[in-house]
């Protein structure tokens, strides 16, 4: 579990850098735009795959298929639903409205999976027995 501590901590700093840029980018622009976006990638993408990164420093989840389903929805729905969330409410490019909104809906529903596969492994046992 230890690498699923370490590849959650490096996607955590990459969306923190992302998170703060985009809060100096608004600060600097004396614009709120980026106001929806820029606090799910901080929440979502920073906090939230950084408290799993201390997760799996401290606990070695007993089912290992559970784990890694989960660290990789984590990881793909946090992209996902920021990346809609940008362009859904950014339009950055002339997409058709379905593909954006579908591509919204698909990355935050990857990660509302993750959450239960979070909440699932809370409730198993670790490889030393406890639970």
């Amino acid at each position: 579990m230890e690498r699923y501590s370490k590849v959650l901590l490096r996607f955590a700093a990459i969306f923190a850098v992302i998170g703060a840029f985009i809060g100096s980018h608004m600060a600097g622009a004396g614009s709120l735009a980026f106001k929806t976006v820029h606090a799910h990638i901080l929440v979502v993408g920073w906090l939230t795959l950084f408290a799993w990164a201390v997760y799996y420093k401290i606990f070695t989840p007993a089912k290992t298929i559970i784990a890694t389903l989960h660290v990789w929805s984590a990881i793909v729905g946090a992209i996902g639903l920021t990346a809609g969330m940008w362009l859904y409410y950014v339009r950055p490019f002339d997409l058709a409205d379905g593909f954006v909104t579908v591509f919204f809906i698909v990355g935050g529903s990857i990660l509302l999976l993750s959450f239960v596969f979070f909440g699932l492994l809370t409730f198993m046992k670790t490889e030393d027995g406890k639970s």
